[in-house]
């Protein structure tokens, strides 16, 4: 059996062992969490989270890309969140990695370089302050004075808060 049908097998078994209904698609605790696609990272199970609690948007990294900000567009001015929460985390994948080199590796590949940012970072919290700071400058979203952003620990679990002062970052940052 594949891995695929794996999990379908396990999906059927999920959905049988909950009541059916329906929940809201606005999301309860009118929040929105951009973190990493880590596997290692279960955020409703580090946060306490519940489903129908929070929208939750996953790239490489956790970066706060157009197509974020386009998801949190949607996200606020559609479905009613308010609050903005960034987690990165230690040990990246993306910390292995230079944008140039990866550009490289995938034209080399490809033939074709790609059109997207990669988003590597050598300095993990200068990564979240970026993202920070792109979620509050950001014109299309309505709500941008709770936005917060923490590094996750994948050996101890724990978040740290990193603190952004947007008056000593300038436009220093992508």
């Amino acid at each position: 059996m594949h891995t695929i049908d794996e999990l379908l097998a396990t999906n059927r078994a999920f959905a049988a062992s909950l009541p059916v209904g329906h929940l809201d698609v606005r999301p309860r605790r009118r929040l929105a969490i951009v973190t990493c696609m880590d596997s290692r990272l279960d955020v409703f199970a580090a946060l306490g989270l519940r489903f129908g609690d929070a929208h939750v948007l996953r790239n490489a990294g956790g970066a706060v890309t157009d197509d974020v900000i386009r998801s949190l567009a949607v996200s606020q001015r559609r479905l009613g969140t308010r609050d903005v929460m960034l987690i990165q985390h230690t040990d990246c994948g993306m910390s292995a990695l230079t944008d140039d080199g990866f550009r490289a590796e995938l034209q080399a590949a490809t033939g074709v370089a790609p059109s997207f940012a990669i988003e590597s970072f050598t300095d993990l919290d200068m990564s979240v302050r970026q993202s920070i700071l792109r979620v509050r400058r950001s014109p299309f979203l309505e709500h941008r004075d709770v936005v917060r952003g923490f590094v996750y620990d994948v050996d101890t679990h724990l978040l740290r808060e990193v603190e952004v002062d947007e008056r000593a970052t300038g436009s220093g940052l992508r």
